[in-house]
């Protein structure tokens, strides 16, 4: 599926929960057709559904190209690569079996496709965690499905906007269990991943990470906790005589307040809601979850299903949007590294792009 004549790269998107919001913010997203300047989208699904979604937005002008082999690409066009040809109820907000079977047959579909270089980048819209388990598929999210595919030792959940990157050490587990996860080895094997991702995925040269503490206060030096002490600090210095430049533990309560994020090429949190909340409160729903670590590329949203609002044309797609930029650019930087010289004239970044479709948006909403 790649297009080796071409200089724009091939990006795979998985539907989703095809009764949630995925459809409708991909058909919203490929309408522009600007988005073929930079990469050839295609799409893991079944054109019935999404021409169920078309009918609901009458505004929108996508048209697509029933890829029904690698062959048969388009890189002038959206395509469309039939997972399923059997008939699908389509039921806009209802969580059901029907969602969770054809969500997890899009994922693994495209996922296989990324494994074997037929496409350079994958980006996943979302479903419901509790509805893609069965005895096949036990994974509590993307990431932990993407690390077991590729085999890789980790992976680092990592949420990426304009103004920030926020990576978890722990992602999809309760609360009270996350202290057990806190441990030297953990923290050094994020890092590591964090540092290599930030150089050859973001470009940067020297990268520095914040890491936040576990407890109140980073533990107000023992009174609050021993594990910024006993852990967190000696997983720092380790981390350092490494040559990570690496800070911390930081308050989490006052980090994000007082803009100290700024400072940082990425933070490193502890747990789950630790990172998301200021990210998704500081990211302008523009922010974009990404999984470093993986020799392939794949990005997604930083939101769920929305099941309260699929069907209703209403959903926002510029996370879904920003996910497919992001995607473009990794595999951007990573060929530039890999090539050792950095010709801006070789390739077409999908940042000139988001500009123009902004201020695009812009001027809409002055109208």
């Amino acid at each position: 599926m790649n297009n080796p004549a071409e200089n724009k790269v091939t990006i795979g998107i998985s539907c989703g929960d095809i009764n949630g919001i995925g459809p409708e913010i991909i058909v919203k997203t490929l309408s522009d057709t600007r988005i073929l300047e930079i990469c050839t989208p295609v799409i893991f699904a079944n054109n019935k559904v999404l021409n169920f979604y078309r009918k609901t937005l009458p505004e929108n002008n996508l048209t697509f190209n029933i890829a029904k082999d690698a062959s048969r690409i388009n890189s002038k066009q959206v395509n469309v690569y039939n997972c399923w040809e059997e008939d699908t109820v389509v039921s806009p907000g209802q969580m059901n079996e029907t969602g969770g079977k054809y969500a997890i047959l899009s994922l693994t579909i495209a996922a296989g496709a990324l494994k074997e270089n037929r496409i350079d980048g994958l980006v996943t819209a979302p479903f419901h965690k509790k509805n893609i388990q069965s005895p096949e598929f036990n994974f509590t999210g993307h990431t932990p499905y993407f690390k077991n595919l590729f085999e890789a030792d980790d992976v680092a959940m990592m949420m990426v906007a304009d103004n920030m990157r926020v990576a978890l050490l722990t992602e999809h587990i309760p609360v009270k269990d996350v202290a057990q996860y806190i441990t030297l080895e953990n923290i050094l094997r994020k890092l590591k991943i964090i540092n290599d991702s930030l150089k050859k995925d973001f470009g940067i040269t020297k990268p520095k990470i914040a890491v936040l503490g576990l407890n109140p206060h980073a533990g107000d030096e023992g009174l609050v906790g021993k594990e910024e002490i006993d852990i967190i600090k000696p997983a720092i210095a380790d981390a350092k005589n490494k040559g990570i430049l690496c800070m911390g533990p930081y308050s989490a309560d006052a980090f994000f307040a007082r803009g100290l994020h700024e400072k940082f090429d990425c933070v490193l949190a502890l747990y789950h809601d630790q990172g998301l909340i200021p990210f998704k409160s500081l990211a302008f729903g523009e922010g974009i979850n990404f999984t470093a670590g993986l020799s392939g590329v794949r990005t997604s949203p930083d939101h769920g299903t929305a099941f309260d609002i699929a069907g209703k044309g209403i959903a926002d797609e510029a996370s879904f949007r920003e996910a497919i930029f992001k995607c473009v650019d990794i595999i951007n930087m990573r060929r530039e590294i890999t090539d050792q010289h950095k010709n801006p004239l070789k390739r077409r970044s999908a940042i000139v792009f988001r500009n123009v479709v902004d201020e695009k948006i812009n001027e809409e909403s002055r109208g």
